[in-house]
């Protein structure tokens, strides 16, 4: 293999493989201790169970060509370089972590659906596993701000969530221009540009989020990442 598609295929394992480290913990260390009852605590850690089998089974792909990531188990999340976001830990209530559930975890699965096609088989193949799992937390999240909706107040407050963390909910796809992104469309890791991918999102999203009530704020309001 070329030695540009090693290098960017490897960096994207790795940076997919922290990723699904620093969800396991985001479950048990942020939103677990926001969950209003014992029933929600009891699913952050199922969510967190399946993260660390999706970090395993990425963890396996790399080691097979000699990368170990066991050093990930022992970092704190502030010392893990190829995942950062600052939307999750900057989540406040049990509503913005539905709301990031139910969008920004949206964001993910379709990433992750792209990587499902990537054209290094071996990372490929693990995604079948990990789409069903991630699909069920997109659910979990609808679950959460579809309840709240039903209410008066509980839709105020799923309106204020979403005016705060929809701008960056897009942010997560990534710069329009991406270097990156253009690599791995060149290499054929990826089908589906960023840009693409946030519209056809917005898309997608903006009636489900109308159908419960919900104002969506205009996409390039607040963008850090237009």
């Amino acid at each position: 293999m070329p030695k540009e598609y090693q290098d960017v295929v490897t960096h994207l394992m790795l940076v997919h493989t922290e990723g699904e480290l620093t969800g396991a913990d985001d479950y048990v260390q942020l939103f677990y201790p926001l969950a209003p009852n014992a029933y929600e605590r009891m699913i952050c850690c199922e969510r967190a169970a399946e993260e660390i089998d999706h970090y395993m089974l990425s963890a396996a792909v790399l080691a097979e060509i000699g990368v170990d990531t066991s050093y990930m188990l022992t970092q704190k999340i502030h010392e893990r370089r190829y995942y950062t976001t600052e939307l999750v830990r900057d989540i406040r209530t049990w509503m913005e972590r539905g709301i990031y559930s139910f969008l920004g975890e949206q964001v993910v699965f379709d990433h992750l659906t792209e990587f499902a096609e990537c054209s290094y088989k071996p990372f490929a193949e693990i995604f079948p596993k990990i789409l069903r799992d991630e699909r069920i937390h997109v659910a979990h999240g609808f679950r959460i701000v579809r309840d709240a909706c039903r209410t008066d107040e509980g839709r105020a407050e799923a309106q204020a969530a979403l005016n705060r963390l929809w701008p960056a909910v897009l942010d997560l796809f990534g710069r329009a221009n991406s270097e990156r992104s253009k690599l791995y469309l060149k290499w054929g890791i990826r089908k589906t540009g960023n840009e693409e991918l946030r519209l056809a999102f917005s898309a997608n999203m903006r009636p489900r989020l109308e159908a419960l009530g919900l104002r969506v704020p205009p996409d390039v309001e607040n963008r850090k990442f237009v």
